[in-house]
């Protein structure tokens, strides 16, 4: 029985594996990576009173008011006297608070005469500066095993002096291509003959979620070379097949997968493009029977494999980039499968159109889409202006 779209991604973030295997890796080439161990603070952060604005660090019980302005802060220095009432001192952002100061005023909130300062605005203690502390204490976690590192992460690594870090080691994915039709990307193909491009979209794919591709040699329509293939792919942490899981005489990876032992999770998914999918294990590793059409082979692994090279990658989870847009047009699908289909997404992300396209081997038109929309399978008609899922490419 098919599985719906819902019911086959519950199945693989079921049975998907998490890597274990970790890695010391600098600074310099940890973005991207998974962080496989906690990062504390390693001091107070701010470390000091630290001030939000230019301006005039005082006391605000003093304001409104004109004050005497007895020096300056600048950010690296430390102002070495007091600040006494009817003081103020000129501070800049990123300097620390004098001893005794409790507030800053924003330098366009004053007038300025001589050594003399008029601020006619009151103000609260604790106003324009963060309190040492106030973002992490020593010692706190700032960061958790299973984060994916971006730029903001980067930053907290080398400010809590973090230029060497441990994550998940990147798992290796086999990349399958099947079929006596397929030649290689390089070769001038005869007129019955396409050319290798599944491969190399999925090796994209695989690279973008964390994975190290490996493409494998094409494996032609016989029992023979698809096991020897086979065998080879599932050295890797993850294998990924290519064209050969619909029912036609010649489709014979389930074949030979069943007679390697393997344990199917699935086989066929209410969606389209990409009904007829394979996900199960064999020989202590998993594997993916992807639809050979390449718009199906990208779609079901943005929706299914991707999930699995990121929790193989060290991820703790792996959400679907999924948001709601309104429609520009109207549109109707026929129910009862949930449908990807190439659509292009409002720049602020407010609206979505549905690009014209000719099915699932239609590749210039997912070059022009940059999203894909959803239709749920319960649902027939939409209106111009109506809500629907949108899934980002």
């Amino acid at each position: 029985m098919a599985l719906t779209f819902d019911q086959a991604r519950g199945c693989v973030l079921q049975h998907a594996r998490r890597g274990t295997e970790t890695e010391p890796v600098l600074l310099a080439d940890a973005a991207g990576r998974v962080l496989a161990e906690p990062v504390a603070a390693d001091r107070d952060y701010p470390p000091f009173d630290r001030s939000a604005r230019d301006g005039f660090a005082v006391r605000a019980a003093d304001l409104p008011g004109e004050l005497r302005v007895i020096g300056e802060v600048r950010a690296g220095e430390v102002f070495q006297g007091l600040l006494n009432s009817g003081d103020a001192i000129e501070i800049m952002t990123g300097a620390p608070l004098p001893s005794c100061a409790d507030a800053v005023v924003m330098v366009e909130h004053t007038t300025c005469s001589g050594d003399r300062v008029r601020i006619d605005n009151a103000l609260q203690p604790g106003d324009n500066f963060a309190p040492q502390g106030s973002e992490a204490r020593a010692g706190d976690t700032v960061l958790a095993p299973g984060r994916r590192l971006g730029f903001a992460e980067i930053a907290l690594l080398a400010m809590t002096g973090r230029e060497c870090i441990q994550v998940y080691r990147k798992p290796r994915v086999a990349i399958l291509p099947t079929g006596d039709e397929i030649v290689e990307a390089g070769e001038l193909p005869q007129a019955f003959q396409i050319r290798n491009s599944n491969a190399w979209s999925l090796a994209a794919q695989v690279a973008r979620a964390g994975g190290i591709p490996e493409i494998q040699p094409i494996a032609r329509d016989n029992f023979e070379s698809t096991r020897a293939a086979i065998e080879r792919g599932l050295d890797s942490d993850l294998l990924l097949l290519s064209g050969g899981v619909s029912a036609g005489k010649y489709d014979i990876v389930e074949k030979v997968l069943a007679d390697l032992g393997a344990e199917f999770f699935f086989d066929r998914v209410k969606i389209q493009p990409g009904q007829p999918l394979v996900f199960g294990s064999a020989r202590g590793k998993q594997f993916f029977g992807l639809p050979g059409n390449p718009a199906s082979t990208m779609v079901t692994f943005e929706i299914f494999a991707r999930a699995a090279v990121e929790l193989l990658s060290g991820a703790t989870e792996a959400p679907l980039p999924m948001l709601r847009a309104r429609l520009v047009e109207d549109f109707r699908h026929k129910p009862g499968l949930t449908r990807f289909l190439p659509a292009r997404l409002s720049a602020d992300g407010s609206t979505v159109t549905p690009e014209s396209w000719r099915g699932s081997g239609d590749v210039p038109a997912l070059t022009r889409a940059n999203a894909f929309l959803v239709a749920d399978p319960d649902r027939e008609t939409w209106s111009a202006g109506d809500d629907i899922r949108v899934l980002l490419k």
